[in-house]
């Protein structure tokens, strides 16, 4: 089939470099105008941007696809179909109705769960054992469109959002190319998403990355874990924000839990920081002070005086 793409973060990477590499032809890539980043604030390419040159592929980058000018470099691609992974517009009807095979989305939940634009980080959030990969055909609502594949990924107590979206990217590149086999021969068939089961994952605000010590060490684990690589859980500690990239719920210290309020360090040593939270204990691992460079909490924790100390 002749396929153009749609995609800009690094999660759409993977299935990007599967079509380039499959019997299908890619006619063109459609991604987000370059973005400053860094210090100096240059304009940086995506990485589906940086990809695709590199193949040697037709790039577009309108800033939106809502006027036939902006939609005007998919006419000549007279794709099949859209393959669309992370892009970051919403197709209006006339770009889903250009492709004769229609428009097909890798959405990185088990839909009808988490539907919507964070739905790794939700997942982790919610305690979910379990999250996968949804191939569907796009329509005009948010992640509704009927299902033509799914795999199931699990989610063990120590993933984190980094580690979850590699392993989704890869499942939803293969998945793809089993999919586009299965149009092909005739058979794979598109099913209307459930009814029940409904849920939504609205984008990450960095205000939810501030951590209240009177939840439970289990539901700030989940955040930390939610929240790398970004925007990093976060708490304060002598006036000052520290960021916390990885810890482990479950410890034990004895006899610190008595009369101290959430938030206090009840012992810091070579194993990690151990925080008292409303409900258990939280061991910090891994750190950042800001202005610094993240380090194991146990070499942090050498020549200060946190043992009593309280994070706010």
């Amino acid at each position: 089939m002749r396929i153009a793409y749609a995609g800009t973060p690094e999660f759409a990477v993977p299935a990007l470099r599967a079509l380039a590499g499959s019997r299908h032809t890619l006619v063109g890539v459609l991604t987000q105008p370059d973005r400053p980043a860094g210090r100096g604030r240059e304009p940086r390419a995506s990485p589906v941007k940086s990809l695709a040159l590199a193949l040697g592929l037709p790039v577009a980058q309108p800033a939106s696809l809502g006027r036939a000018e902006t939609r005007a470099p998919l006419v000549p691609w007279d794709c099949e179909l859209l393959v669309v992974v992370a892009y970051g517009l919403l197709l209006p009807r006339a770009v889903l109705e250009l492709p004769r095979r229609g428009c097909l989305n890798i959405h990185a939940s088990l839909l009808p769960r988490w539907r919507g634009a964070a739905p790794i980080q939700r997942a982790i959030l919610a305690g979910d054992a379990e999250t996968g990969v949804t191939i569907m055909q796009l329509d005009e609502g948010l992640d509704t469109g009927p299902v033509l594949a799914q795999c199931r990924v699990p989610i063990s107590a120590r993933t984190n959002s980094a580690h979850l979206q590699a392993l989704l990217a890869q499942a939803g590149a293969e998945l793809l190319l089993a999919t586009l086999d299965g149009l092909e021969a005739g058979t794979v068939r598109a099913a209307p998403q459930s009814a029940h089961g409904v849920s939504y994952a609205p984008k990450i605000a960095k205000s939810e990355a501030r951590i209240d010590w009177r939840q439970s060490a289990t539901a700030i684990d989940r955040q930390i874990r939610a929240f790398n690589p970004w925007p990093v859980a976060e708490t304060v500690w002598q006036g000052r924000h520290l960021r916390i990239w990885e810890a482990q719920c479950g410890t034990h210290v004895p006899g610190a839990e008595a009369g101290a309020p959430p938030g206090t360090v009840a012992h810091a040593g070579e194993q990690g920081i151990d925080v008292l939270c409303g409900e258990g204990t939280l061991r910090i691992t891994r750190l950042q002070l800001e202005g610094r460079r993240a380090l194991p909490a146990a070499e942090f924790s050498r020549g200060q005086a946190l043992a009593g100390a309280h994070f706010a």
